[in-house]
Order: structure tokens, then C-alpha cells, then sequence
């Protein structure tokens, strides 16, 4: 059997969720699991989560359908909101939440309304503030209360929201800037809509922005121990949830000047032992990843040599011990190896490597079962 796998640590997701939370102190949390929750699995993570948080948020509405079909039972947020008019009738008959952003949404939702049907439960209005992507202008909140009145949308149904452009940034003013305008936003509105909820804080927020904290938290990648943050370093107290993994299937000495890969990208300086790893780009693991990628193989970092090919890695085992070699374990990213390390090497950011896991199995250590 190919050795590539990647295991998940359910109780270190646990463990992070339950960090964050009591740094954060917002009043619920709705763990993010979009994208098979970052390539770790949507619906075991959701379960390993729903004795904790307060509900899951996902991208579209057929992420939230696979985790009722699964039986996760807890609230979900759709973020996208709904995609096309015939979309409320299924939020509504799996009780799900939804993101209204623009136009065409309330458009649908009138339409829905006029053949009889209820809205969705809980309404989640968007507020550009600064993002410029999705989101309501602030000088639009009050054409969009009143068209939500006549649908007979309370208060109590709503929660007012908005997202971060850079909040990875501790310092970037653009988000005290959007801070500002979403809070001006919604004070300009009738005083009856002063005690909706606010759901601002992102994982980045979270960990560098204390006042964007707000009602509802919506942590994401810091769940699964990676950094959101482009300029610090991750907190000691989060860890990492993936670790993938493979053992190495081959070794061979090459002389100096003797290159070894595809495009003979990296020549050897020296007589250099090479290791061969059963995982590539065809299981996620970076293309672009060069020479001097960190990997530790038998508990020893050491690194990447050559090209990325679609089913093996090269490593350099010269001076690891003699006894590294054929089934020696490989850790391409985990606790040894953090996946940003690996994604900054790459060019790229730790969510895309997480989310770009496949082809390897997923294995699961066991998560605590009840709150406490």
C-alpha cells in the first residue's frame, strides 16, 4: 500500500477551537468548514465541532446540504448566500442560514415570498466596507431593511456582517478604516435594528483585531492550526491539525555535478545522498515548491532537492544517519514541518496547500465527544 496519508487531529482541532474562543471571548462562534473544511473533512470535523461551537458556516449550499445529509444537526450559514431563486425553498427545508449580499438575492427572497413560503430562519445582511466584493453599500442598509419589513423579516432574524480586506496585517489602517464605516453603517439605521448581532472577526481578526471581536466570530484557518497572519508568527498554543505524511521508497548516491529530476533542475555541489518520497503534485503537495523546502524525514529536518514530479518528491539525506533510508517516515507538513514554512517556499499561502490535499487517504485520530 502507498504510504502517503494525511492524518487529521481531531482534538487538536478541539483544543484550537476551544484557544480561540476563550481569546476572543465573542459571544458565539460559527467554525468556518468551507472547502471540506480546508481539506480536512467537512463532516468529521463538524462533528468533532458541534458539541463546542454554535453553529458552521460554509461557501455554498451544497456544502451545507452534505453535512445535514450526514447528520450535523447545528446551525450552518450558507456564505455565498443563495445562487439562484429556487435555493431558498432548500434553505428553508434544511433550515439553514444564508448571506444576503446584493440585489438579485433580495430579488429572489421577494420572489420566494410571494409564493407563500417562509423566509430562512436567520438572515445574515452583508455590508461592504471597504472589500469591495460582496456586500450591500452602507447608504443602501435602509432600502434593504425596508424591502426585509415587508417580508415580514424582524430584527431578531438578522445579523448584520462584514469581512476584512486586511486583517492578516496587524498595522494595515485599511481596517480600522472598515471598522469605522460598518460601524457608522449601522448606526445611521432605526434604533429598533441597535441590538442586532455584528459578525465581523475572521481568524485573522481574531488572533490581531480586538475590535472587530463583535457578537459572532468566524474563525477559519486558525481552526486547523495554520497562520492568517501575513506578518506575525502563529501563536504557540494553536497546532497544527494535518499532517501529511509518506516514507521514502529509494535512496541513491549521486557524484558532484550529477543533477537529479525532471529538467535536471537541481545539481548536485557535492556527493549528495538522494532520498525518493511516494507523494507529488498529484496527491497536493506544490509544484512550485524548489530546492531547500523544509521536510523532515525520520524526525530530521532537512530538504526538497529538484523537481515536484506528479507521484514522487526528492530529498536530501547526506548527512542524516546511514540507517535513514528505504521506509524511513517522511513529514511534508504537520508539526515538524508547518505548512506555512511550505507554502512560503512555494509562493503561495498555507490555505491552498490545505485545501489542495488529494488522492491520499484522510486518517482521523479521535476528538472529545462531549463539552466541558
Amino acid at each position: 500500500m502507498r504510504p502517503a496519508v494525511a492524518t487529521i487531529d481531531l482534538d487538536a482541532l478541539v483544543a484550537n477551537t476551544r484557544w480561540l474562543q476563550a481569546r476572543g471571548k465573542p459571544g458565539r462562534t460559527l467554525a468556518v468548514i468551507k472547502a471540506n473544511a480546508y481539506g480536512h473533512g467537512a463532516v468529521r470535523c463538524a462533528t468533532a465541532l458541534a458539541p463546542f461551537v454554535d453553529g458552521f458556516a460554509v461557501a455554498f449550499l451544497e456544502e451545507a446540504l452534505t453535512l445535514r445529509e450526514n447528520g450535523i444537526t447545528a446551525p450552518i450559514l450558507v456564505l455565498e448566500g443563495c445562487l439562484a431563486a429556487d435555493e431558498y425553498a432548500a434553505c428553508c427545508a434544511h433550515r439553514l442560514w444564508t448571506v444576503v449580499h446584493c440585489e438579485p438575492q433580495l430579488a429572489w427572497l421577494e420572489a420566494h415570498a410571494r409564493r407563500g413560503a417562509p423566509h430562512p430562519e436567520r438572515i445574515w445582511v452583508k455590508v461592504d466596507s471597504g472589500m469591495h466584493r460582496l456586500g450591500f453599500a452602507p447608504e443602501a442598509l435602509s432600502g434593504v431593511i425596508a424591502r426585509l419589513e415587508r417580508l415580514a423579516v424582524e430584527p431578531r432574524h438578522l445579523v448584520w456582517m462584514t469581512h476584512l480586506a486586511c486583517a492578516d496585517q496587524p498595522k494595515h489602517p485599511h481596517t480600522a478604516a472598515q471598522l469605522e464605516r460598518f460601524a457608522q453603517a449601522l448606526e445611521a439605521l432605526p434604533e429598533r435594528y441597535a441590538q442586532v448581532p455584528r459578525s465581523i472577526a475572521n481568524s485573522a481578526a481574531l488572533l490581531a483585531w480586538p475590535a472587530a471581536h463583535g457578537d459572532w466570530a468566524r474563525p477559519g484557518i486558525a481552526l486547523y492550526g495554520a497562520n492568517p497572519l501575513a506578518t506575525e508568527p502563529l501563536p504557540a498554543a494553536l497546532t497544527p491539525v494535518m499532517t501529511l505524511r509518506s516514507e521514502i521508497i529509494a535512496t541513491r548516491w549521486i557524484a558532484a555535478g550529477e543533477a537529479v529530476g525532471y529538467g535536471a533542475a537541481f545539481v548536485a555541489e557535492r556527493a549528495t545522498r538522494v532520498g525518493v518520497v511516494a507523494i507529488g503534485y498529484g496527491d497536493g503537495y506544490p509544484r512550485t515548491a524548489p530546492t531547500g523546502t523544509p521536510v523532515a524525514v525520520a524526525g530530521y529536518r532537512t530538504r526538497l532537492i529538484g523537481r515536484v514530479s506528479m507521484d514522487l518528491v526528492t530529498v536530501d539525506l547526506t548527512d542524516l544517519p546511514e540507517s535513514v533510508g528505504v521506509g524511513a517516515a517522511v513529514e511534508l507538513w504537520g508539526r515538524q514541518v508547518w505548512v506555512d514554512e511550505v507554502a512560503r517556499a512555494a509562493g503561495t499561502i498555507g490555505y491552498e496547500l490545505l485545501c489542495r490535499v488529494r488522492r491520499v487517504p484522510l486518517r482521523y485520530a479521535p476528538a472529545p465527544c462531549t463539552a466541558s
